[in-house]
């Protein structure tokens, strides 16, 4: 049997550029990885089958998983004949904005790479991957990335500076396509891409937490009034910068100074069940 953590991401910045002809829409997004993972076992079989297994009742155990989806492919691409059960132990919320699902079909594919013995590098699992959802090839290689095109053109980026990071996840869930779908490019301001990088590169904290910026907040705001509360309390409990991840609904802080951090997950804990504080991984 084999392991393989599955961490959340958050992004820095969210940008949309324009819709494609793909029906896709062009992206430019800065994400990192963070301390909060779901746990995926990968178990041999000799039935041919895939089987998932999952502690979460939310999620579907069959080929709208996307770590069936992956195992499938790698499956069909490599004519494989054995099977494998699939064990997915949940951390990350669901529907959140955080790619748990991506980031459990990533785990996947890195898994089944070495229990199969297939010898594929990163970049050939993220090309496969990327057949399936947009956040897979970044998910692939973790760590800190831009990514561009669809989401599935990765450059590697430095490591953020060391802080805090508040999670507050609603009990509501967002459809991606509903905010997109939603979306005037036209009508916001857009993120300061380069000037994060730099901010990156610097390890410069304030200069980090100034260009957080997300295309689609506003979209997921005026439609979830609850993401502004979450906002604003963390803000009031003291986060030195607060933003949504992806499409939402997920909103989370960035805090330095360790003294503050409890203060501001018990008063999101009367908000919200889940919340959590956890540190960026970074690499």
């Amino acid at each position: 049997m084999l392991y393989e953590k599955a961490p959340a991401k958050i992004n820095l910045t969210l940008d949309v550029l324009h819709k494609r002809s793909d029906g896709f829409h062009e992206v430019e997004m800065v994400m990192t990885t963070v301390d909060l993972a779901d746990r995926i076992w990968l178990r041999s079989t000799n039935d041919g089958k895939i089987t998932i297994k999952t502690s979460d009742y939310f999620i579907p155990t069959d080929q709208r998983n996307l770590a069936y989806q992956a195992a499938k492919l790698l499956m069909q691409k490599y004519s494989v004949t054995e099977g494998v059960e699939i064990t997915i132990e949940k951390s990350i919320p669901v529907a959140a904005g955080l790619a748990g699902g991506s980031s459990d079909a990533a785990a996947t594919l890195r898994g089944l790479n070495r229990l199969w013995k297939l010898g594929l590098s990163n970049e050939e699992l993220a090309e496969i991957g990327a057949k399936i959802g947009s956040d897979i090839p970044f998910c692939v290689y973790g760590g800190t990335a831009l990514a561009t095109g669809r989401g599935e053109k990765i450059q590697k980026l430095v490591s953020p500076p060391n802080c805090w990071v508040i999670l507050v996840k609603p009990a509501i869930s967002v459809s991606t396509a509903s905010i997109y779908g939603n979306l005037e490019i036209g009508r916001y301001t857009h993120p300061n891409t380069q000037a994060m990088i730099e901010a990156l590169e610097n390890k410069d904290y304030v200069q980090m937490c100034q260009t957080l910026e997300n295309v689609l907040e506003p979209v997921t705001m005026a439609l979830y009034p609850e993401v502004v509360v979450l906002k604003e309390q963390m803000k009031k409990f003291g986060a030195d910068s607060v933003l949504m991840s992806g499409s939402g609904p997920t909103v989370f802080g960035l805090v330095e100074n360790e003294a503050r951090v409890p203060r501001i997950y018990n008063g999101l804990k009367g908000f919200c069940r889940e919340v959590y504080a956890i540190r960026m991984m970074g690499e």
